[in-house]
């Protein structure tokens, strides 16, 4: 029997239906392939991230000492994966930020117990005989730890912490000095008491202010303190410096809340005043609304404080306290009143007479409370 013209038609459009059908069932097929390596990855870091932040439970092998359910890393492993680096030279370089980044001066940090665990370098992170886990990705980039609630970029430039990184601070007629700080964070504390010395030294000369980290670490209290501390500043400005002064050298109640009622009378703050702004700026930034929403807390472990957001963002604030000094972030050694003084000083264009002076050399006490203390500066966060 002929083929008809019509036939041919139909039998070219039917194989090329199945091989266009063929065509877009292998697509689909690939393109779920690549989502759920995507989703599985994902996954992945987001639980490790979780581990390291929650201080994850180890097992100790009997024998060798590993943790339980990784692999202990030998001298010279061939690494595999792409892009990773030898799990020495990737520990290694975590350690030196730390020890370059995040500690003051005669404070070092060292490492052991390095292992394989899912796919990271795990190891012990050492800081004044303290052991803090710790993870580092195979190719050496990021690094997750105890206590810290975001993921530490290691190749972000460091600023190095034997002394005042002044010389890489622009020099302006008043340079803008914002310290960067949750309210309850013992560090934090620490830092706002170094700092009312020398706004009471530079305050006519250079522009200076207390702003707050974009996550709180230390619960309700925190949010509200913070919050109440932004009104004060903002609207009755003049006051603030007594408030905070009290609020800091003060104590505590059963609940670890301090004495802000008692602040408020001392510094003779306008409450009907402070109230109103508290509640439209609890609106404006929703910061009661993100506490109520877990879903929208960093990591699922903190509670969003947006007030200064846009200013965390902008110069990557990643703990309490960071001190920023004419838009670049300033290492302070020693959180001596002397040493953050030199700091702004340092980037007057023409320091005024005010630098002359000398304030204490002593690094307050950390968390509330008068008095002094030596030792290296911690931080939350970070």
């Amino acid at each position: 029997m002929a083929i008809t013209k019509d036939s041919k038609l139909k039998m070219v459009f039917g194989v090329l239906f199945l091989f266009l059908l063929t065509c877009a069932s292998w697509w689909v097929y690939f393109q779920q392939r690549q989502a759920d390596e995507v989703k599985k990855n994902n996954d992945y870091l987001q639980s490790e991230l979780s581990a390291c932040k929650n201080g994850p439970a180890s097992t100790t092998a009997e024998n060798n000492g590993t943790n339980a359910g990784a692999t202990a890393v030998p001298e010279g492993r061939d690494v595999l994966a792409a892009g990773a680096v030898a799990p020495a030279e990737a520990v290694k370089k975590a350690v030196d930020y730390v020890n370059k980044s995040m500690l003051s001066e005669g404070t070092a940090a060292t490492s052991k117990d390095i292992v394989e665990a899912n796919g990271l370098y795990k190891f012990s992170l050492v800081v004044e005989g303290k052991d803090y886990n710790a993870y580092v990705t195979r190719d050496g980039k990021l690094m997750f730890a105890d206590g810290i609630p975001q993921a530490i970029d290691l190749d972000k430039p460091t600023s190095g912490n034997s002394e005042n990184n002044s010389a890489e601070i622009p020099k302006t007629a008043k340079p803008d000095v914002q310290v960067f700080v949750m309210s309850y964070c013992p560090y934090g504390l620490q830092a706002e008491k170094m700092y009312l010395p020398v706004y009471d030294a530079l305050k006519n000369k250079a522009t200076m202010g207390i702003y707050f980290v974009n996550y709180a670490m230390h619960g309700k209290k925190e949010i509200d303190e913070n919050l109440r501390q932004y009104c004060i500043q903002k609207e009755q400005a003049v006051k603030y410096p007594v408030y905070l002064k009290c609020f800091v050298s003060g104590t505590t109640d059963s609940e670890g809340i301090g004495e802000y009622a008692k602040c408020l009378t001392e510094a003779a703050v306008d409450k009907a005043k402070l109230d109103a702004c508290v509640a439209a700026s609890d609106k404006q930034f929703n910061v009661t609304a993100n506490y109520d929403d877990k879903s929208k807390w960093l990591s699922g472990n903190y509670p969003k404080f947006d007030v200064h957001n846009e200013l965390n963002e902008k110069y990557n604030i990643q703990g309490s306290p960071t001190i920023i000094i004419n838009g670049v972030e300033a290492s302070i050694g020693k959180r001596s009143p002397q040493e953050l003084l030199k700091a702004v000083c340092g980037a007057f264009a023409n320091p005024p007479a005010e630098c002359k002076i000398q304030l204490s050399s002593d690094q307050p006490s950390s968390s509330f409370g008068s008095g002094t203390e030596s030792g290296s500066g911690g931080g939350c966060g970070g």
